[in-house]
């Protein structure tokens, strides 16, 4: 048996992004380039090169103790040669050199793959998917405002709160790029954010006390978007699963947050109603 051609991975600028773009487009994902941007400005992006650009891609966020993984793509021609697994391994490799320890929000497929390298399930989340309700209920705005810039303090420290680490310039990027979905609770508990995708706005990351609170959040939310809208959701949320049901969204795919040899969820999930995104956490 000839021996295996050893695989080519490099660490990509911000010059590939539109053929990293082009990738994540071929499979059907919903990021645009700003989503692309946030992971060669504030993380780092790995590729394997081909002729006109990565044929392979993966991407790290570290955000102090841990880190994500995500954006795992291979082109249609060049799947079956092992090359996401290769990928995969450098970005958990790069992570490892950061101390930080590899997190992701995998696919059912993808938790084939993660599951023989270590990874540990911690929750799962179902992909929702439907459109923006225009009703809006004016008594909430007696908890519920519009976030400010001044906001953003507050915004960071109850996320960091949740979500394990604090994350100020993804969140700040997030505020400014869909305002009208950026809301917070007058106490400070609690917010949402949303960002544009190439197919859909993606609401989230949605932060509150309790799932009541959050539902709040969630309405004022979704009555200021308009065309299609998903979230990714922890599945244990069924009060916020009955309303999206309600609403005619539909449940579209569950993913699995993993983590590298632990299975002890970072943060406090139980004020995580809805999450950035499998790509951002």
């Amino acid at each position: 048996m000839a021996p295996t051609e050893p695989i080519t991975i490099d660490r990509l600028d911000v010059t590939a992004l539109a053929a990293a773009g082009r990738l994540s487009e071929q499979a059907g994902w919903n990021q645009s380039a700003e989503d692309w941007r946030i992971f060669f400005n504030q993380g780092a992006v790995f590729g394997v090169p081909g002729e006109s650009g990565p044929v392979a891609t993966g991407a790290i966020l570290a955000f102090g103790g841990f880190g994500w993984i995500s954006m795992v793509l291979v082109s249609a021609a060049e799947r079956g040669r092992s090359l996401g697994t290769a990928v995969l391994r450098r970005c958990m490799a790069e992570l490892a050199s950061l101390n930080c320890l590899p997190v992701l929000d995998a696919t059912p497929q993808g938790e084939r793959i993660y599951g023989p390298l270590g990874f540990l399930p911690q929750f799962p989340l179902w992909r929702w998917r439907g459109v923006g309700q225009p009703a809006d209920d004016p008594r909430d705005a007696n908890l519920i405002r519009p976030a400010m810039p001044d906001d953003l303090g507050t915004i960071v420290a109850a996320d960091a709160k949740a979500f394990g680490a604090p994350r100020r310039r993804l969140l700040s990027g997030l505020m400014q790029r869909a305002p009208a979905q950026a809301l917070v609770l007058r106490d400070g508990t609690g917010f949402v954010l949303a960002r544009p995708g190439r197919l859909a706005l993606q609401i989230g990351p949605l932060v509150a006390p309790d799932e009541a609170t959050a539902l709040k959040l969630l309405k004022a939310a979704l009555s200021r978007a308009q065309g299609p809208v998903v979230l990714d959701v922890p599945a244990t949320w069924d009060g916020i699963a009955a309303h999206l049901t309600a609403s005619g969204f539909l449940r579209e795919r569950p993913y699995l947050r993993m983590a590298l040899g632990r299975s002890q969820p970072f943060g406090e999930p139980g004020q995580i109603f809805a999450i950035a995104g499998p790509e951002l956490g």
